[in-house]
């Protein structure tokens, strides 16, 4: 047996992953709540051509994000054994060869890159700050690692909450004091400030330059797969933003953000923490298949219990939100994207997790194969969407996509045995309903708020009242689980 105070037994495992899983969530709670609050604040402080350039510009970095690892990171955590110093110097190393170079480049080509999106000097100093906090971000790596490979998630998420209420903070008060977008500029500077001093604080690791090639090798035979999937992933989606930047107003590409960013808003929530925690817990399990089988199964019925109905009720109450809300009409074309993202975050809610969990195992050109599948699929079905339909096009094209990946199923059940349908039915049909009964008494009930307090109340009645209907007793152990899991908290 490995050393104990390098690996963790699978009990302790078991207990750290619920817990971790959990307690992630918790403690992100409010700040994810904050920002969902503040990205609503935004949305009614800017105009869509504004918030449309920041989705661009923010695509366009991401480019650069996915050049800037060659899945070093992943492998550090996905590694069966403890990660040598060696391990953590070249990682760090290459990395930082790569980051500086990117910059390097991005700044040469800045101002070509705001030439062709049309940016007046705001735009073009938000790219250049951008790609600065490229730098910022690279060092915080390994201190990430070093939390997220021993499940210290308690740790891990306080740099996140500091970093996302430094930005949405700072964004909401220069926004109201008419910046525009520079707000999102001074924004981003801050945040990247502020998550690298905690990240050291909470993780301390001593940088350094080194290169040992045996390490390099381990790690790159893992990490070159797992990020080709990460760039794929990148054409697929963020690159397809740059080219909609240029096809599509801003002001479209705008409506587009704010339907996709909502929608995906469960997913950010819940999913996103999911996998968090559950890929090198998911690694440790690669031994003993039975353990595996049933937190995926877990894990699954987790995210279903949770994003469906959020993400049901967000479609259910969107009108009323948009009729509502004072300075929000400017949103109602984004609506019918908001549907068709919404169906997209069903079916990923279920197919991330599961994709995750071949990552996990070791298993990452399966996904790559499917990735290339999806990415090719996705630019042929949006050209010609957004070619017949126009913008609404976009989103249509996005759920169409989603809806195939559940082919993930099949190459999961080729691995090993694992129950998807017993575990998402009953969210499902819960979701279903909720949805219909909120549309259904929508038009009878008292205009503004109170109809909309109204909505959301009858909502998360119906929805619990089916659950407990349909499983009862599981629904009950797994609050019983939550509420002991909160107790334990420190």
């Amino acid at each position: 047996m490995a050393d104990t105070n390098q690996e963790l037994d699978i009990e302790l495992i078991k207990k750290r992953a619920v817990s971790g899983i959990i307690t992630f969530t918790l403690r992100t709670f409010f700040i994810q709540a904050y920002t969902f609050f503040a990205t609503f604040i935004l949305t009614i402080l800017i105009a869509p051509e504004i918030f449309g350039i920041y989705f661009v510009v923010t695509a366009i970095i991401n480019l650069f994000i996915y050049f800037s690892d060659v899945g070093l990171a992943a492998a550090l955590i996905q590694k069966k054994q403890e990660p040598t110093r060696e391990d953590l110097v070249t990682t760090f190393t290459i990395q930082q060869v790569i980051i500086i170079a990117l910059i390097v480049l991005g700044l040469a080509f800045s101002n070509s890159i705001a030439r062709f999106y049309g940016l007046d000097n705001s735009g073009l100093m938000l790219m250049r700050v951008l790609i600065f906090s490229l730098f910022l971000s690279s060092l915080k790596t390994i201190p990430s690692v070093l939390l997220e490979r021993h499940l210290s998630f308690t740790r891990f998420v306080i740099p996140q909450v500091a970093e996302n209420f430094v930005f949405y903070t700072l964004t909401i008060i220069l926004a109201f004091l008419n910046f525009g977008l520079e707000s999102f500029i001074w924004a981003v500077l801050a945040r990247g400030i502020v998550g690298l001093v905690l990240i050291y604080a909470l993780s301390p690791w001593k940088p350094a330059l080194g290169f040992e090639m045996r390490s390099a090798k381990r790690l790159v035979s893992f990490g070159i797969p797992f990020q080709l999937n990460s760039i794929i992933a990148l054409i697929k989606d963020d690159l397809l933003v740059v080219f909609l930047g240029k096809i599509l107003p801003f002001a479209q590409v705008g409506y587009i953000g704010w339907a996709q960013r909502f929608a995906f808003v469960p997913l950010r929530f819940v999913m996103d923490n999911v996998i968090k925690v559950t890929f090198p817990a998911y690694s440790r399990f690669q031994h003993d298949i039975r353990q595996l089988s049933a937190a995926i199964e877990k894990s699954i019925f987790f995210v279903a219990l949770t994003v469906f109905p959020i993400v049901t009720g967000m479609v259910a109450i969107s009108s009323r939100v948009i009729s509502t809300i004072p300075n929000y009409g400017k949103w109602e074309p984004a609506i019918p994207l908001l549907y068709f993202f919404a169906i997209n975050a069903m079916f990923a809610a279920v197919n991330t997790t599961l994709t995750n969990t071949l990552f996990a195992i070791g298993k990452p050109n399966i996904v790559l194969k499917l990735m290339v599948f999806w990415t090719t699929m996705t630019w042929v079905l949006t050209f010609a969407f957004v070619k017949y339909f126009g913008f609404i096009g976009v989103a249509a094209a996005s759920a169409v996509v989603a809806a195939s990946t559940s082919i993930i199923i099949y190459f999961v059940k080729k691995e090993f045995k694992v129950a998807i349908l017993k575990n998402i039915y009953a969210p499902l049909i819960a979701s279903l309903i909720m949805l219909a009964l909120i549309r259904y008494f929508d038009h009878i009930l008292p205009p503004g708020y109170p109809g909309l307090v109204i909505q959301i109340v009858l909502g998360i009645a119906v929805y619990f009242g089916i659950m407990i209907l349909l499983i009862g007793a599981r629904l009950l152990e797994s609050l019983r689980i939550v509420f002991a899991s909160i107790r334990a908290i420190d």
